[in-house]
């Protein structure tokens, strides 16, 4: 009877058993205790709490090590070397005071404060020398051509040149013309001192010696330069030995029709301050030419051109010119070269 009472006993147990294991989790999935929670939750706080300090102090330190603008304006800077690299602020003014050593300003000036000005002048002297007072040779034959006209061709040379450097030089000057078959009709050197009185022109001042239609002898004084509107000017004073006064100017434009031609209109004038009757000169204006030239520039050096060319005898001088026998009026077709070195 117990033992019955026993089986029954079991057999009702066993579906509340089985139904209680059903509902039973691990120990590992199932949810903390009410005194385990608050733990964890304060934990998991804390965690979060100290990532976010992290972050704070990182971004302030970050913020403390950025470079800050800097205050120019509140800079000092005499102390930042400038003295030791030759250099001063753009903002400030060097002093002009008569015990400063950079009064005058400049490379040649500046040098002179470290090494002295006695140890600067011959650099300061090659400098100058290399930039401008070189000494050069330049010799141009500006007109050399053939002349055809009425009667007998000709020829005429005018070749200039000078040695020296940008203010003063030595001039060497000759011209001359004639006609084939003839005596030379006239024939001249000059040798001339030249100094610069302007960045256009030149005085210059030396000796002119004839040696055809008769040896004569004068002085001479004049200037030479670029007028006004590229005009090149060559104009002259000559005194002779016996006292005659004559004078010449010449001018010439060179028109550029492209980058090699050429064409260059050119007049001359002779003028006396009275008769000179053995050259065949007349008080006054004496002669007169205008020239055209197409010239073109096989290099720079070397141009062909050819031209026209009239002269006139005027005043006395034509009537001496008639007297000989000789036109008052000549026109020529000219073919010549114009060369420079």
């Amino acid at each position: 009877m117990r033992n019955l009472v026993l089986v029954l006993m079991m057999g009702a147990a066993t579906p509340a058993m089985a139904q209680h294991a059903e509902h039973t989790m691990p120990a590992d999935e199932q949810p903390a205790t009410s005194a385990e929670a608050p733990h964890q939750e304060h934990e998991s706080h804390t965690l979060a709490d100290h990532a976010n300090h992290s972050e704070t102090h990182h971004d302030q330190a970050a913020v403390e090590a950025a470079p800050k603008p800097v205050d120019h304006s509140q800079m000092d800077h005499s102390q930042m070397g400038y003295s030791r690299m030759g250099h001063r602020p753009h903002h400030t003014q060097p002093s002009l005071e008569p015990s400063s050593p950079l009064r005058g300003v400049g490379p040649a000036r500046a040098a002179d404060a470290i090494w002295g000005a006695e140890a600067m002048q011959a650099s300061r002297e090659a400098l100058a020398r290399d930039h401008g007072a070189m000494t050069m040779f330049w010799l141009q034959g500006d007109r050399v051509e053939y002349r055809a006209r009425q009667g007998r061709d000709g020829y005429l040379w005018d070749v200039q040149g000078y040695y020296g450097s940008d203010l003063d030089k030595l001039w060497f000057k000759s011209e001359g013309e004639g006609a084939f078959g003839e005596e030379i009709e006239s024939a001249e050197v000059q040798a001339l001192w030249s100094h610069a009185i302007s960045p256009w022109f030149d005085l210059q001042t030396g000796l002119r010696q004839d040696l055809a239609p008769i040896d004569r002898t004068y002085a001479v004084i004049g200037v030479q330069g670029l007028a006004p509107y590229l005009f090149e000017l060559d104009a002259a004073a000559f005194l002779s030995g016996r006292g005659d006064l004559t004078g010449r100017v010449e001018a010439e434009l060179d028109q550029r029709i492209t980058q090699r031609l050429s064409l260059q209109p050119r007049a001359e004038l002779e003028l006396a301050a009275q008769d000179v009757p053995e050259l065949g000169i007349g008080a006054g204006l004496d002669s007169a030419e205008l020239g055209l030239r197409l010239r073109y520039e096989i290099a720079r050096e070397f141009a062909p051109y050819v031209g026209v060319e009239q002269e006139w005898k005027l005043g006395r001088s034509a009537d001496y010119a008639r007297q000989e026998g000789e036109d008052r009026s000549v026109t020529s077709m000219v073919v010549g070269v114009r060369f420079w070195f």
